[in-house]
C-alpha cells in the first residue's frame, strides 16, 4: 500500500515537472519570437478580409486590425512587426510584393497560401451559380493543380522565406472547413456540394501540411478550432454568400479571426 502510494506521488511528481517545463518552453519560445521581427504573409484569410477594421493605407489589401497577425502583434509586442499579406495574393504576389521586411532579425513568420493559386474563388463562384455538377467538377479540377502544380509554387515561396529570414520560425496556417453537414440550412448549395467543398478544403490543407513540414515549418490547421463554428452551424465564424459585399463571402468573421486563427498561431509561436 505504502508502496503504491510512493508511486503515485512520484508519478504526480514527474507529470508536474514536465508540465512546467513544456509550459517554460512555450513561454520562451513565445518570447522569443517577440524579442525579435514578426512579417505577416499570406492572402485574405491572413489580411483579415470579412473581419473589418481595415486599415486605410492597405488599400485594396484590405489588412485589418482585428487580422489574427495584428491581434498577435498587439498582444506579444515583437521588436518589429510587418503586416504584408494582401487580399486576393497568390503565391507569385507573395515572392514578388511581400518579402521585403524578411531578414536576419526576423523570428517568426506567418502565412496562409494557396487557396487563390487552386482557384478558390472561381470554385464558389461555380458552385453558387451553376449546377451540382458543374460544381463538384471545378472542385475536381482544382484538386488536380494541388497534386500537380501547387507543390511546385509552394516551395518557391517557402523556399524564398528560408533563404530571406534564416533564423525564423515559420508557421504556414491551413484553411477551415466551410459548411456544418447535415441538418438543415439556407445557403443554396446541397449537401453534395457543400460535402464536396469541405472535402477540398481538407485535400489543400493535406497538401499545404506537407509542404511545410517538408520545408521544417510548423503547420497551424485551424480546423479544429473552426469545429462548430462553420457555416450551417448556428454560430458562424465565416460569413457565407454575401450579396451586399461580395469579397467578404466565405472569409471568416473578426470572431474567426480571434478565435479560429489567433489560438492556432499562440500555440505555433
Amino acid at each position: 500500500m505504502r508502496r503504491s502510494r510512493l508511486t503515485a506521488y512520484v508519478t504526480s511528481l514527474l507529470l508536474a515537472t514536465v508540465f512546467a517545463l513544456t509550459g517554460a518552453t512555450t513561454a520562451q519560445a513565445s518570447q522569443q519570437a517577440a524579442a525579435t521581427g514578426y512579417v505577416a504573409l499570406g492572402d485574405s484569410y491572413s489580411s483579415g478580409v470579412g473581419a473589418g477594421g481595415y486599415i486605410g493605407s492597405s488599400g485594396d489589401c484590405k489588412r485589418s486590425t482585428k487580422a489574427y497577425p495584428y491581434l498577435w502583434a498587439a498582444a506579444n509586442s515583437p521588436s518589429s512587426f510587418s503586416f504584408t499579406a494582401c487580399s486576393g495574393a497568390r503565391t507569385g504576389d507573395v515572392l514578388a510584393n511581400q518579402l521585403g521586411p524578411l531578414g536576419p532579425a526576423t523570428g517568426l513568420v506567418s502565412i496562409t497560401i494557396g487557396g487563390n493559386d487552386a482557384g478558390f474563388t472561381d470554385v464558389m463562384t461555380t458552385c453558387v451559380l451553376q449546377s451540382e455538377s458543374a460544381c463538384v467538377a471545378r472542385i475536381n479540377t482544382a484538386k488536380a493543380y494541388v497534386d500537380s502544380t501547387l507543390p511546385g509554387k509552394l516551395d518557391s515561396v517557402y523556399s524564398a522565406i528560408s533563404a530571406k529570414a534564416p533564423a525564423a520560425q515559420v508557421v504556414v496556417l491551413g484553411y477551415p472547413r466551410f459548411y456544418k453537414l447535415g441538418g438543415s440550412c439556407l445557403t443554396g448549395l446541397t449537401e453534395t456540394e457543400r460535402t464536396a467543398i469541405n472535402n477540398a478544403a481538407d485535400y489543400l490543407d493535406t497538401a499545404i501540411a506537407k509542404r511545410a513540414a517538408d520545408h521544417g515549418f510548423t503547420f497551424g490547421d485551424v480546423r479544429p478550432t473552426f469545429t462548430g463554428h462553420e457555416i450551417c452551424s448556428g454560430s458562424s465564424w465565416l460569413h457565407s454568400i454575401n450579396w451586399l459585399n461580395i469579397g467578404e463571402s466565405y472569409h471568416p468573421t473578426a470572431a474567426g479571426q480571434s478565435g479560429g486563427y489567433l489560438p492556432v498561431l499562440n500555440a505555433a509561436a
